[in-house]
């Protein structure tokens, strides 16, 4: 399923609407979450993830919820690999529709 838009990188919301918002550096971000600059840096820069244990702690630091983050990384993660063509299977058609639970 191609999507029309490319979804944003939490990273780069981070970095827009906290850092930016809360003129904040990166290395006072990353001691107030107890990270190393260069681990936030990877994340702000969109070359890294922002894992479970990472939304938790921009949770508890800044109050926005850690699934927020996760979401936004999951619709990111999704969208590339469709992208990428690298997985192009074919369609069991089922009888009966499956409902999930």
């Amino acid at each position: 399923m191609k999507r029309a838009m490319k979804p944003i990188h939490p990273g780069a919301i981070f970095r827009e609407d906290i850092l930016k918002e809360l003129n904040l550096t990166v290395t006072d971000a990353a001691k107030a979450l107890d990270v190393s600059r260069k681990q936030l840096s990877e994340i702000i820069n969109e070359r890294a993830a922002v894992t479970a244990e990472m939304a938790v702690r921009i949770h508890q630091v800044f109050g926005v919820a850690a699934e927020f983050w996760l979401d936004l990384q999951k619709k990111y993660e999704v969208y590339i690999v469709e992208q990428s063509g690298k997985i192009r299977l074919k369609r069991i058609k089922m009888r009966k529709p499956v409902v999930a639970a």
